[in-house]
This record gives C-alpha cells, sequence and structure tokens, in this order.
C-alpha cells in the first residue's frame, strides 16, 4: 500500500521514524517546514502521513473527521485502536492519544481509490505555505514567528458523494484566517472534484502560533527560505513536483 514505506510495523504497533516522516513530507506533501527535519529540536510528523496510514489501514469512508490532539514524535510505537462506536485512536504505550478519527457511512477499502484520494489531499496540503497562507496573513495583517514558524494540525473533515470518483482533485474555495492574540485559527475549505464535477467537500482548520504584526521583508526571507529548502530537496533526488 502507498504509504507502507513510510512506516514500519514491530511487534504490532506501527512505528514513524523520524527519517521516514520527514521524506513523507517532502516528497509527497512537498511540505519543507523545518519542524519535519529529522534533527529538528522540535520535530513532529506531519499530519498528513498520520491521515494517510489511517485511511490505508481502515479504509475511506464518506464521512470522516480527524481530531489532532498531540504532536507526536519521530519512532514512538503506536497503537491504532478501532472503538465499538465506529472512532479510531492513535495513540502511545502510555495511553497518550494524538490523533481521534470518527468516522460513519459507506466504507471503500479499494486500495487505486485511497491513494489517489490521499494523493489528491497531501498536494492540496502542500500548497498551503506559501500559495494560500501568505496572502491570507498579509490581508489580516498578521503573520507568524518568522524565526520559528509554527503552522499546526487541528482538524480535517471530509463528506464524499462518491467513493469512486476518477482523477479525484481539491479545490479551494473558501480561506480564513482569524486573529486571536498570539494565536491564529484558519479555516481551509475544498471541494472534491471529479472530472470537473463537485463529489465532496473536505475542511482543515490550522493553527498559527506566535502572531505578530505583517512584516513584507520578514514574510519574503521566509519564503526565499521555503524555496532554498525545495530546491535543495530537489538536488538530493526529491519529487517536488506536487508544490
Amino acid at each position: 500500500m502507498f504509504p507502507d514505506r513510510f512506516h514500519s510495523v514491530q511487534d504490532g504497533r506501527v512505528h514513524i521514524s523520524a527519517s521516514q516522516a520527514s521524506l513523507f513530507a517532502k516528497e509527497v506533501a512537498g511540505d519543507f517546514n523545518p519542524i519535519h527535519d529529522p534533527d529538528a529540536r522540535r520535530f513532529c510528523v506531519p499530519g498528513d502521513l498520520l491521515f494517510a496510514v489511517v485511511v490505508a489501514r481502515f479504509g475511506l469512508s464518506r464521512n470522516m473527521t480527524f481530531q489532532f490532539r498531540a504532536l507526536l514524535g519521530g519512532g514512538v510505537p503506536l497503537e491504532f485502536r478501532e472503538n465499538d462506536d465506529e472512532t479510531i485512536e492513535v495513540c502511545d504505550q502510555n495511553g497518550k492519544v494524538y490523533l481521534e478519527v470518527t468516522r460513519s457511512g459507506e466504507v471503500t477499502r479499494d486500495r487505486q481509490v485511497i491513494e489517489e484520494f490521499v494523493r489528491c489531499y497531501v498536494a492540496a496540503s502542500g500548497k498551503n505555505f506559501p500559495h494560500t497562507l501568505k496572502p491570507l496573513m498579509e490581508s489580516k495583517g498578521v503573520m507568524f514567528n518568522p524565526d520559528r514558524p509554527m503552522v499546526m494540525y487541528a482538524s480535517m473533515s471530509l463528506t464524499l458523494d462518491s467513493l469512486d470518483a476518477a482523477s479525484p482533485e481539491l479545490e479551494l474555495h473558501n480561506a480564513d484566517l482569524e486573529a486571536n492574540g498570539k494565536r491564529g485559527n484558519v479555516t481551509l475549505e475544498y471541494r472534491l472534484l471529479s472530472n470537473g464535477n463537485s463529489v465532496g467537500e473536505v475542511t482543515k482548520h490550522l493553527v498559527l502560533g506566535s502572531l505578530r504584526p505583517y512584516c513584507q521583508d520578514a514574510m519574503a526571507e521566509v519564503i526565499e527560505e521555503f524555496y532554498r529548502l525545495k530546491a535543495r530537496g530537489s538536488r538530493y533526488g526529491v519529487d517536488t513536483a506536487s508544490s
């Protein structure tokens, strides 16, 4: 299955190493956030990788909501608990929950359908910065700390009209940022398209940390660094076409 090379299974538990998580971020998502670098002091596994592993293991349902409860470091043995109430919990051996999933409706376990949906979703995530967030922050007059950009997942939900959509694509149709002190709450709403027809909806909620007044020069430096890291990834054989 598609995400298999980005995690391993040992003694029934899922392990995601820092290098596997970083490769997923760069190669699949086009995400060059320094927080996903293996040697980052505050390294965390991309939420999109947890999402991909969940749907690969349990299938894609018509209605799903993913609530990210805590940042996950590299190499933590994970248990994927399927409960009687149709929820799934991703937790460590001490019971700490990193991701909670609720789902309902018809389920598909078709590998091609799941991979195509995951890839189109993750490709859209890879465009969050700078494509979507930069103009959104500029329009609101705020930005994250340029020295330590913090953009974190809060939740994602999807509603699918069809589970066999051919060549799915996500089209952003609404983006909003609500600033509350040092914290920014971002809502991104997408239409899921298949052959130009709407076949579902996806909504993402992100959190921006350490907000401050928007500075054009500081943002330009952040974007320059983003593309420098992207170019470096390309030199080392990372496919950056999706971003």
